[in-house]
């Protein structure tokens, strides 16, 4: 039997034999294509190749490409583990035509690797092909059926399909073209059964059932689509070298040489499923066992499947975030942790799957062997992260089922009164009814409805009141109208719980059962729905569209500017104004300009383009270069803004800003010596998450997972600058093949770059080794001082530092003199470094701002305590209650509490009342209620009303409430009404 390992080698063999190029997988993180999420097939990283903005030089290719389907358009994740074939990590493996053969050779080859028994050796009496049918301009792919048959495919094994599923297209424009695919009959073990024909083996190919299994996709690409003359229409025109385009699912080859029905069977997953179960403290026999009843068998392969995810797109540099990339690998992280979970395991477990991923995949992925321990930290971190978030999204959900109850029970008792109200013969009966409603407070409606029940007729004079055969009767009503109405939790809601704190659903369906409340599923079904549509839609992305002929059609620029900042004589290839091709710009105006060679730097790798002049033979300045840049790989276009006239053919003499480059070189290799710095002094997990790389300064991202505190820092520095004081020899070595500057000289590839198999190695010494295509110093002592600037966190697991070299630390250095003579002007000369001296003065100063303030507020507060000893006149009995309103300025809340209480100490019984303005537009009241009297009277019902005459609102406990207000002008007046407002209450 053939291991899945054995199978992908087996098949790049095969067509390495067949004189394509096998290339290395390329990052799940779309190389600068903002239409893909992640990288979802085997032709992503040939993209641009296809689309004509990019040359190799090799045209025949064969990968096994590591792909993600788990967001945007392709968004199966609910899917994943439930089935035979969904997956969120899975590879593709492809073979690839730039122009060179076409559907003759990509049949005959698919035929023979997939049936020869030299080969995978695949029963032919189980495979069916499927051709494009045919549909408006575009006639049936007979060649292709002609091709199979010449293959000895029988004739009725050769089925026609329409657009839908055998004609394959980039986009809206670009190259297209029918497809053709080879299915396998996996039998009716495979089959979902639901059809009687199905459950018995008699269905037919093409049936849905899940029996016939996509194996291979081979895509023709012919035809290149443009946009029609009317909207919505298009025209298909041949292309001049037609391409293929091939996709064969490693996973599902597996399961067919191997015997299985399923994926998750394949020795791929085997070994990753018992790891989980082992984590989780069960055993796939024990999870099949339960499966009937539902069971953790699924749960298992989504941990495997999750894991292998997971594992790569952090190998790949993607984050766990709340946006993007990172919100799908937070979402993918998250489930796995969930379905672990589900199996009983509440402690981190996934984290250890990382390193299953790694012993299983290694043998293809090498690199996983130096990232395990970073992304399993990573993990590990979200494993924590979601803990308490679990946690805090219980405490949400207990929270919307108690409101959800307060609800239900308050409406329910409401509703009987109304019914009671519109009968004349018992409309008598609900008066005292409505005032006990109106009195219950909402912790009260907690409590079960029998209790509820008793302390509503204790609030209801029942011999004045209503009659007890008529409360009976009332009780009946409203037990009734609960069980037919009982609390339902939003699914809107639960949703959000769902989403955004990863409740479960069943976990949410079952916290409602037993708390007697309603789930609404439809309305978070809905909310489901709506969040995958606005998820597909923020990844449609603007289409690539195919490179502008005008570059296409160009030889590749000759870059002078590794050895030299002038280049004479460079003929004008090509001209653009506005993005459409010209033959002259005039002067004064913007554009672009193709030189056949120059020493301008294209903007790349971080660095950004050359700036500089155009001349011509005179040595008349005609064109001022604002920046450059590639549009397509190996043509440079300048952008110009014109003094005089230029024109295609024109000869001009192309000068770079040398001062720029040379401020640009510096800060790119002090780049270099940074990241070796920080991987010396931080570990090894250090790795480069963007950069940019300019003349005014540098800026480096990297993944980490803590603050860098001073001391590393510092290090970090002190290591950089023994660098460039030993004058290092920088050392550049081209046209090195990739698999020797990895393996031979252990260059660091930065994560982002795409590299071609010819790469150029920058070595400085034995500090730093790395592929690069910037321009760099002779010597690191050309660098001069560097400088860090600043050290932050960019976001979860990604930290930034940026600094200054050469001059721009000099100045930094001049600003930091000025500081320091500033600083000795406050402190006077010490021993201490300024930033010690200047800290130590601020904390003086801080000290005794602390101890005036204390002491202020002490004299606030006694003149306080000793005006409230006088305030027995303000002290007014109101129906019964003692009640006093008293006005503390410039008192904070805390000193009024302390007050309040004072107040009704000195009150004995009743309510006491303080305002306090603070400022120009700020009001502050706390009301207090002595504990006997909060039966009759609230203080939250006592502070609102007198908030609201200052334009504010509050509220609290029974026995203590605060408000806040802005009408200053309005206080005394405010307080002089808290009499009247505790005689209402009082009734």
């Amino acid at each position: 039997m053939l291991t899945g390992s054995a199978i992908r080698a087996k098949f790049l063999q095969f067509f390495e034999q067949r004189g394509h190029r096998i290339v290395h997988s390329s990052s799940l993180v779309p190389h600068n294509d903002p239409t893909l999420l992640f990288t979802n097939a085997g032709m992503n990283q040939f993209k641009d190749v296809f689309l004509g903005l990019e040359k190799r030089d090799y045209n025949r290719a064969t990968t096994s490409q590591k792909c993600v389907r788990a967001g945007g358009k392709h968004n199966d994740l609910e899917n994943v583990g439930f089935t035979n074939r969904h997956h969120t990590f899975f590879e593709m493996l492809g073979n690839f035509s730039f122009g060179d053969y076409f559907k003759p050779d990509a049949i005959a080859y698919a035929w023979e690797l997939i049936t020869s028994p030299e080969w995978f050796g695949i029963d032919a009496t189980k495979l069916y092909v499927t051709i494009f049918e045919g549909q408006g301009d575009i006639p049936a792919d007979e060649e292709a059926a002609a091709l199979w048959l010449a293959q000895r495919v029988p004739v009725d094994r050769i089925f026609r399909m329409g657009m839908k599923d055998n004609f394959w297209q980039m986009g809206d424009t670009g190259p297209c073209g029918p497809c053709s695919e080879i299915h396998y009959d996996m039998g009716v073990a495979a089959s979902d059964k639901v059809r009687p024909e199905c459950a018995t083996g008699t269905c037919k190919f093409p049936c849905e059932c899940g029996r016939y299994v996509e194996i291979w996709n081979l895509v023709f690409m012919q035809y290149e689509r443009k946009l029609g003359p009317y909207p919505g229409g298009s025209s298909f025109e041949l292309l001049p070298r037609p391409s293929i385009d091939t996709g064969a699912g490693l996973e599902r080859l597996a399961a067919v040489l191997q015997g299985v029905v399923s994926n998750y069977d394949t020795d791929l997953f085997t070994p990753l499923i018992a790891r989980a179960a082992e984590l989780c403290g069960t055993s796939l026999e024990q999870e099949l066992a339960k499966e009937a009843t539902g069971g953790g068998a699924a749960s298992l392969r989504v941990i495997a499947d999750h894991a292998r995810a997971a594992t790569f797109l952090i190998s790949d540099g993607v984050i766990p975030a709340n946006e993007g990339r990172g919100y799908v690998l937070k979402k993918i992280i998250r489930r796995a942790i969930r379905h672990g979970r589900l199996l009983g395991q509440s402690k981190p477990f996934l984290s250890d799957m990382v390193f299953a991923v790694r012993d299983a995949m290694t043998d293809a992925y090498p690199e996983l062997d130096e990232t395990a321990d970073r992304v399993a930290k990573i993990v590990l971190a979200e494993e924590t992260r979601f803990a308490s978030t679990i946690e805090l999204g219980l405490q949400k959900l207990e929270e919307i089922i108690r409101q959800a109850t307060i609800n239900a029970k308050r409406s329910t008792y409401r509703e009987q009164i109304q019914l009671w109200k519109s009968d004349p013969e018992r409309s008598y009966a609900v008066v005292d009814a409505q005032r006990a409603l109106d009195s219950l407070a909402d912790t009260l409606w907690l409590v079960s409805l029998e209790r509820i029940k008793t302390i509503f007729h204790d609030l209801v004079a029942v011999p004045t009141g209503m009659p007890t055969h008529l409360w009976i009767e009332f009780d009946k009503g409203v037990a009734e109208q609960f069980r037919s109405n009982p609390p339902t939790v939003s699914g809107e809601e639960a949703f959000k719980l769902y989403d955004t704190y990863g409740l479960p659903a069943d976990f949410i369906v079952e916290a409602c059962k037993d708390a007697g409340a309603r789930f609404d599923e439809a309305s978070f079904n809905a909310a489901m729905a709506e969040q995958k549509t606005r998820a597909r839609a923020s990844w449609k992305g603007a289409v690539k569209q195919t490179a502008n002929p005008a570059y296409q059609s160009l030889p590749t620029s000759n870059f002078e500017g590794y050895s030299q900042t002038s280049s004479p004589s460079c003929e004008v290839l090509a001209i653009l104004a506005g993005g459409v091709s010209a033959p002259e710009l005039a002067a004064g105006v913007e554009g672009e300009v193709i030189l056949d060679h120059t020493p301008f730097y294209a903007e790349s790798g971080g660095q950004v383009g050359d700036r500089g002049i155009l001349l011509d033979s005179s040595g008349v300045v005609v064109a001022e270069v604002t920046s450059t840049y590639s549009p397509v790989q190996g043509v440079r276009a300048h952008k110009v803004i014109t003094r005089q006239p230029i024109h295609v053919g024109d000869k001009l003499d192309a000068v770079i800003d040398g001062e720029l480059r040379r401020a640009s070189m510096r800060h790119h290799t002090a780049t270099h010596l940074l990241h070796a710095a920080l991987r010396e002094t931080l570990g090894t997990h250090v790795k480069q998450a963007g950069s940019l790389v300019s003349p005014g300064h540098l800026r480096f991202d990297f993944s980490h997972f803590a603050a860098v505190a001073d001391e590393e820092l510092q290090d970090i520095e002190d290591s950089i600058n023994r660098e460039v004081l030993g004058n290092t020899a920088v050392v550049t070595i081209a046209d090195v093949p990739i698999d020797t500057a990895v393996n031979e000289y252990h260059a660091m590839a930065l994560f982002g770059e795409k590299y071609g198999d010819k790469v150029r190695v920058v070595k400085i010494g034995d500090y730093s080794v790395e592929l690069c295509g910037g321009t760099h110093t002779a010597a690191t002592g050309e660098i001069g001082l560097i400088k860090i600037l600043s050290e932050g966190s960019v976001s979860s697991g990604v930290r930034r530092i940026e600094a200054v070299a050469g001059d721009r630390s000099l100045a930094h250095f001049r600003k930091d003199h000025e500081l320091e003579k500033l600083v000795h002007g406050i402190v006077g000369r010490s021993d201490d470094s300024p930033s010690d001296a200047l800290r130590a003065e601020f904390e003086k100063r801080e000290g005794e701002i602390k101890r005036l303030t204390r002491e202020l507020d002490q004299l606030r507060m006694k003149s306080a305590a000793s005006s409230v000893a006088s305030v027995d006149e303000k002290i007014r009995e109101v129906k019964g209650v003692k009640v006093l309103a008293h006005r503390v300025d410039g008192l904070d809340a805390g000193q009024m509490r302390t007050l309040v209480d004072q107040l009704r100490q000195k009150l004995g019984t009743g309510v006491a009342v303080l305002g306090s303005a603070q400022g120009e537009d700020k009001v502050t009241i706390i009301v207090g209620v002595t504990k006997d009297l909060t039966a009759r009277i609230q203080a939250g019902k006592v502070v609102n009303p007198i908030a609201q005459k200052v334009g504010g609102s509050g509220g609290g406990k029974p026995d203590m409430a605060q408000a806040g207000g802005k009408d200053v002008a309005a206080l005394d007046a405010a307080l002089a009404a808290a009499y009247d407002v505790v005689g209402e209450l009082l009734g």
